[in-house]
């Protein structure tokens, strides 16, 4: 087994978490934040908007079972990457998209990617997903893994989430894990 880790933001952590989790291929997602100044930042820190980090998810991956390409495949699909600071009703820098690459080849092929969803016009804006090097990570508190699992009552994972994964399950359904 060949594995490879990258690290996504595409809004609220937790729809990507869940998601990805339930992809073949996925060995762990884990919620976290990066691209920030402060170390160590708490999810209190990084909601408030000071500590220049924004929500991810770190995804290690088995790269002979899922490509890179198909891991950002599954990213564009799952939040507007049109979006600056924001997704949905959750706004700030901490909510901003991005690939947060761990290599060139993740690099170029992440670069790559956004220049064919431009060409192709799938979004009626131009991206405006920061591409840039992996940086200060660092993972989320425990309560925040595998959330939407554990809070199935939660407000928020019933209004936003979970009709987001419906349609991420219909779309990728041959890439979920049979298990």
């Amino acid at each position: 087994m060949a594995s490879q880790t990258t690290t996504l933001a595409g809004g609220c952590f937790w729809c990507i978490e869940s998601a990805f989790n339930q992809v073949e291929g996925v060995i762990s997602a884990y919620s976290g934040y990066a691209g920030g100044q402060t170390e160590n930042p708490s999810y209190e820190q990084v909601c408030a908007g000071n500590t220049g980090h924004t929500e991810v998810v770190q995804i290690t991956f088995d790269d002979e079972q899922i490509s890179f390409r198909d891991i950002l495949e599954i990213f564009f699909a799952l939040h507007n990457p049109t979006q600056l600071n924001r997704q949905g009703n959750d706004t700030g820098t901490q909510y901003r998209n991005g690939i947060f690459y761990h290599d060139e080849q993740q690099r170029q092929q992440a670069e790559a990617i956004v220049v064919e969803i431009e060409e192709l016009k799938i979004w009626p804006d131009p991206l405006v997903t920061e591409i840039t090097a992996i940086n200060n990570y660092y993972q989320a508190e425990d309560y925040h893994q595998d959330y939407f699992n554990n809070n199935p009552q939660n407000q928020y994972c019933n209004m936003v989430v979970a009709p987001k994964l419906a349609k991420f399950k219909q779309k990728f359904a041959s890439k979920l894990k049979t298990s």
